[in-house]
């Protein structure tokens, strides 16, 4: 099987843990981009590239790039995706993968026009512990799905230059953290929700804070979410079934679940993958989506998230310096 040649645009601590998971087969990036080119250049001495490139576009236009990572701040993704799609390289791109369904809409045409795969860098979707669960509610073995719950709270200092609150930054909750909630509650609903009612607290800087989300589908299956940028909550996730629920603790990179049974109460603790492996599950399915028939990135789940983003923060009448 071909060995395909990955770069990373942009040095973060992603980049980093990207160049760590090649390692684990032996491997290392092909090359490194990055707006300050001496960080480049530390970063590819750090992991032994060869190759840096000190003008970001000439990434784009390498003949020998097959897959590009994209780890900079989301306001600069469609930019750096239109160039590197629109020159026929497979891009797997951090959350969240654009800032509204327009640019994604633009995105995927760009992708399918060229033949090439875009996908975003959603963790949960690669864990094996998901997958397992995935394999489990949907072939009906705990009836039907009636709520999920999902808190995501991350304590930030009130910074307001820093990416979490920076409106020129595309700062904010939904974005960051958010994504991960929303992502999680289409994983396991049957189908994408069409009624979506949510309250938001903003920061000074006039991003999201804080947000309460209620979502349903056609199916009548439910969720809340709680998000907050400035108080810390348990990263806890539950998925309540008419004949028993699952707890999942520390997601999106979780690798421990707890079902307990309505009928009788009794437990089932399911445990699988490893959390410092989290990116190379994304590297490994992304390469196998690339290589053979079958893809498993999930854009269509992706493509759903960024849709319901879009609906909430116009609903909040929220918009970023580059939608104005």
């Amino acid at each position: 099987m071909k060995e395909l040649n990955w770069v990373s645009l942009g040095c973060g601590v992603i980049a980093h843990q990207l160049a760590q998971a090649m390692q684990k087969d032996g491997r290392k990036l092909y090359g490194v981009a990055n707006r300050t080119y001496s960080k480049a250049i530390d970063f590819a001495k750090e992991y032994g590239i060869e190759k840096v490139y000190e003008n970001i576009d000439d990434v784009f236009e390498d003949e020998n790039v097959d897959v590009i990572y994209i780890s900079t701040p989301h306001n600069t993704h469609i930019n750096f995706l239109k160039k590197a799609l629109a020159n026929k390289k497979h891009v797997l791109c951090e959350k969240s993968i654009t800032l509204n369904i327009d640019e994604l809409e633009m995105a995927k045409k760009l992708a399918e026009e060229n033949g090439v795969i875009l996908a975003e860098a959603m963790t949960l979707y690669h864990m094996p512990l998901y997958k397992k669960l995935y394999d489990l509610t949907h072939s009906g073995a705990l009836g039907e799905l009636k709520m999920i719950q999902m808190n995501f709270g991350s304590y930030k200092e009130y910074d307001m230059k820093n990416r979490f609150f920076n409106p020129n930054l595309a700062g904010g909750a939904l974005l960051d953290i958010g994504v991960y909630a929303l992502s999680f509650v289409r994983w396991f609903m049957s189908e994408k929700p069409d009624q979506i009612l949510s309250q938001v607290r903003l920061a000074p800087s006039k991003v999201d804070e804080q947000a309460g989300i209620l979502l349903m589908n056609s199916k009548q299956e439910m969720a809340t979410i709680a998000l907050t940028l400035h108080a810390k909550q348990p990263k806890r996730g539950m998925i309540a079934y008419d004949k028993g629920y699952i707890e999942i603790y520390e997601y999106p990179r979780a690798c421990k679940a707890v079902i307990t049974y309505t009928e009788d109460n009794h437990q089932e603790v399911i445990e699988c993958g490893d959390t410092k492996d989290a990116l190379y599950y994304e590297i490994t399915d992304m390469e196998q989506t690339i290589l053979t028939n079958e893809n498993v990135m999930h854009l269509d789940f992706t493509y759903d998230v960024m849709d319901m983003m879009s609906q909430i923060r116009e609903s909040w009448g929220l918009k970023y310096p580059e939608e104005m």
